[in-house]
């Protein structure tokens, strides 16, 4: 299938081209998906200069739907035809695709974690995703973070992880505006918990799995010279956190089903970085 998506043209005139591709080549509604996700996350960059080509303001909200209709299908032509957007092109132009299909899906909004500065603070509504329903079960997708990472430019780094992602893995780093559609049934769930959560870096590890620190700023004050971490899950090979731009490695106890180990306290203003196997792990900010 992914080798049938390096055939087709790098950009399209309409949403309607690359669906005629697709109809021609595929037949189910999961290899339908695995095909638009495939094109999308191979064929467009992350560019937040998108955001200055469209005006999003509006006078009353009858003008606003008139508005949010013409600016989708601005969108989704601009998306196919340069090969650039923002997370609403990667995720119109999916929701689009479904729709010529004749597949359910809706756009969902919400907010995400993914450096130090998200950490703590409030709840805002600055991504967006998809919800797809494929053989009337609703998946959860992220073209955006599938295609690659943004970091002062964009690095492209076509990824699956945000195909179908699991409810327990996507609420790690995305909540929606409205609660239902993490799709978790637990009243736990919520704005403020997603606040105070801290950030998740490794795929493989859940967010139930750290027992402490559970929240992701930390008070100084409520610790001594070190700050203690409890992992409930299998650890990895080494541990070590970043000091300035020195990765230290760190010594840690297994038990039975977790291991522990400690981070020096440097001050009231700390950054906290933890690599499990030379991998950025876990994120926490100490005030």
């Amino acid at each position: 299938m992914d080798e049938t998506i390096k055939l087709y043209p790098t950009s399209f005139n309409s949403a309607e081209e690359l669906s005629f591709f697709i109809t021609r080549d595929f037949t189910s509604e999961e290899e339908k998906v695995r095909a638009m996700f495939s094109w999308i996350i191979a064929n467009i960059a992350y560019d937040p200069e998108e955001y200055k080509k469209f005006d999003y303001s509006f006078k009353n909200y009858r003008e606003r739907n008139e508005k949010e209709e013409k600016v989708r299908q601005k969108i989704i032509k601009r998306t196919l035809k340069t090969g650039n957007a923002v997370c609403e092109g990667y995720a119109m132009l999916l929701e689009k695709l479904c729709e010529l299909q004749g597949i359910q899906n809706y756009l969902v909004r919400g907010d995400v974690k993914s450096n130090f500065d998200d950490l703590g603070r409030p709840f805002k509504r600055i991504h967006m995703w998809n919800v797809i329903t494929i053989d009337e079960e609703r998946y959860l997708f992220d073209a955006t973070w599938g295609a690659g990472k943004w970091n002062g430019t964009f690095k492209k780094d076509p990824d699956y992880f945000y195909y179908k992602t699991p409810p327990e893995e996507f609420v790690k780093t995305h909540y929606p505006d409205m609660d239902e559609d993490t799709f978790l049934e637990s009243a736990s769930y919520n704005r403020k918990w997603f606040a105070t959560i801290p950030l998740v870096l490794v795929k493989e590890l859940s967010i139930t799995a750290i027992e402490t620190p559970e929240n992701g700023v930390l008070r100084a004050d409520n610790y001594i010279n070190e700050i203690p971490f409890v992992i409930n899950s299998k650890p990895p090979n080494t541990i070590a956190y970043l000091d300035g731009t020195e990765k230290i490695n760190i010594l840690f106890e297994e038990a039975e089903g977790s291991f522990s180990f400690t981070v020096p306290l440097k001050g009231k203003k700390q950054e906290i970085l933890v690599y499990f196997d030379d991998k950025p792990a876990l994120a926490y900010k100490v005030e």
